[in-house]
């Protein structure tokens, strides 16, 4: 099983969300996306990263993606995301059974949701508000072709990953994955950070997730 430890950062002491992006990509945990878990139905790999951070209210996420052929359709919240070039989030509490999911296209759009399993799911509306996204998209040509480069900045309130009020993040262990996705982009992908052994691609497999400690220093 994979492990991770996210550490406990200040990022709410800076004011705006470009200052907060490159603190959090100082200093939070650095991890790779680059699990390609089904190579022969979908082999295309893209240079993912993502940094995270926590300060005992809030998980702070900034994915980076590099040279991606872009698809862009869903604009309103809760639209299929994975069907775009997406980014995800899987957790999971210790001793729960439910696990939730937050899914972003490079446009921001969000999927979020308390999960029993891929079909059972309730939508995570009244936390809508409170999380923070933020995405920035650089066109570019890479042999005669049109790419992109973007990034997508997440900020997750606890209340939203499951925990009470008076809960503290730091010193808590959960589960999850990070994926990077783009069902009907034109080169379909599935990459995960931990990695999952499936016939077909499934990134609802909490069996899968890896181990995560929320730091309290």
């Amino acid at each position: 099983m994979k492990t991770l430890s996210i550490p406990k950062q200040p990022i709410k002491e800076y004011e705006s969300i470009a200052e907060r992006m490159k603190f959090l990509s100082e200093v939070g945990a650095s991890v790779k996306i680059d699990q390609v878990n089904w190579p022969d139905q979908f082999a295309k790999k893209l240079p993912v990263s993502v940094h995270i951070a926590h300060d005992n209210e809030y998980i702070y996420l900034l994915y980076k993606v590099e040279g991606e052929k872009l698809r862009t359709f869903g604009t309103n919240d809760f639209d299929s995301v994975w069907e775009d070039s997406c980014v995800e989030f899987f957790m999971q509490r210790e001793g729960k059974q439910e696990y939730r999911n937050f899914e972003c296209n490079a446009l921001g759009t969000l999927l979020a949701s308390k999960r029993f399993s891929r079909d059972t799911a309730v939508k995570l509306t009244d936390n809508m508000p409170d999380i923070v996204r933020f995405s920035t998209i650089y066109h570019k040509y890479q042999n005669g072709v049109e790419v992109s480069d973007w990034s997508l900045y997440l900020e997750i309130p606890k209340s939203a990953l499951g925990f009470e009020e008076d809960d503290s993040l730091a010193g808590q262990l959960i589960r999850g994955n990070f994926y990077k996705c783009g069902d009907e982009t034109p080169e379909p992908h599935f990459l995960s950070w931990s990695p999952i052994e499936t016939e077909k691609p499934d990134f609802h497999q909490p069996q899968f997730f890896g181990l995560i400690k929320l730091e309290d220093e």
